[in-house]
């Protein structure tokens, strides 16, 4: 590397200048604070950790994702953190150790080896909530109510929620029986909705089977409809997949109650943390933005990993990715430009408009400079000898 590119930046990471850094502080500071109205502590999980705990129960998804480095003090391997959701499922299992309900929420920057989708980067600032120890639907219902006040408060207008349970494939597959091949092969094509490829590797199963039903349900999303669809499809398959669609159906109802703003749908092929997700998942868009804007759902099982088992639920957004797409009413970022004059009661007029006001203080270098070069909107000037505010002329 030349001395003239050292201050090149690696592919997908990017600094973040004014004013875009403070709106993005802005939002994850409302985000986090309406998280908290709703009963949920802040948590600050450190930004390594040993591949264990990273890659237990969600982290074995994240993988690929992790950059990974060597402890110089142990010589185990380290790595930074991909996904903050298995670092709360820790704090909750061992290092809180707390009975009954725990709610915790949290906001940092994550790191990706490659980005996620083509409209992000490897640096992502993740926000998210975690519940953990109901496996009630009232909780489910909570933390989407959450997810979609957050998006609210980012300042989202329209927003699709996409509903999915991942014990129908689970269910459909299992009964299926394929060998491990053939179940990997089902498994891609329904996640990237390839019907033609379902039609090749399912169109012998006989009508009624796990199998056409899986091929069947490969051309269900939708609204109310793709439900009814979804229904009559899985028809007398089993009592878990009955129960799975009466899920889906209760929370749908409770939710256009709750957010008629929102368009809901339904999506039988999401199949996004399959290896983790253990009941009722969902996902939030916007239009003309191909990634979800937020994520989430029920995975149970992570906290035995730690030694303690505990129903969990919850969701996670990209704080920089929401910064774009909302449409939030800008606050005021003006400041006041005071003189670099040795007056002591200067000092205290500054200090006094500190508490609620950005005060910018000349400095001998400054001699020239226009304030509203500085993000100036009004300045302190020395009127019958008091000092008082008043606007840039």
């Amino acid at each position: 590397m030349t001395v003239s590119d050292r201050w090149l930046l690696p592919d997908g990471v990017e600094d973040i200048l004014p004013p875009l850094a403070g709106q993005i502080e802005s939002l994850r500071r409302d985000v986090m604070d309406t998280c908290q109205r709703w009963g949920y502590q802040l948590v600050i999980p450190p930004l390594i950790e040993y591949l264990e705990s990273l890659f237990t129960g969600t982290g074995h998804d994240l993988e690929l994702q992790t950059f990974k480095l060597t402890d110089q003090l142990t010589g185990r391997m380290m790595g930074v953190r991909a996904d903050m959701t298995p670092q709360a499922a820790r704090i909750d299992a061992h290092t809180l150790g707390q009975e009954g309900i725990t709610r915790l929420c949290y906001a940092g920057h994550v790191l990706h080896t490659r980005p996620r989708h083509m409209l992000t980067g490897r640096t992502p600032i993740q926000a998210g909530c975690e519940l953990f120890g109901s496996a009630s639907e009232a909780a489910d219902l909570e933390v989407i109510s959450l997810m979609l006040e957050a998006l609210r408060v980012a300042g989202l207008r329209r927003v699709h929620l996409d509903l999915a349970h991942v014990s129908i494939y689970e269910s459909l597959i299992n009964e299926a029986g394929f060998d491990r091949d053939t179940e990997a092969s089902v498994f891609d094509a329904m996640a990237r909705k390839s019907v033609p490829e379902l039609d090749a590797l399912l169109g012998d199963c006989p009508a009624g089977s796990a199998g056409a039903r899986l091929r069947e349900l490969a051309r269900v999303s939708g609204g109310v409809e793709a439900l009814n669809d979804a229904r009559s499809i899985l028809s007398g398959a089993s009592v878990a997949l009955d129960a799975a669609l009466e899920q889906l159906s209760r929370v749908a109802d409770m939710l256009a109650r709750d957010f008629p703003e929102v368009d809901l749908g339904f999506d039988f092929c999401e199949l996004r943390g399959y290896n983790y997700h253990t009941g009722l998942v969902f996902a939030a868009y916007v239009p003309g933005h191909g990634d979800a804007v937020g994520k989430g759902g029920r995975y149970d099982a992570i906290g035995s990993d730690f030694g303690r088992a505990r129903p969990a639920t919850g969701f996670s957004l990209d704080i920089r990715a929401l910064t774009s797409l909302g449409q939030r009413p800008s606050k005021r970022t003006g400041a006041i430009w005071a003189p670099a004059a040795d007056d002591p009661a200067l000092e205290g007029v500054i200090s006094g408009l500190r508490m609620t006001e950005t005060v910018v203080r000349a400095l001998p270098d400054d001699a020239g400079v226009d304030p509203a070069e500085r993000g100036c909107d009004r300045q302190l000037r020395k009127q019958d000898g008091k000092w008082v505010v008043e606007a840039l002329a």
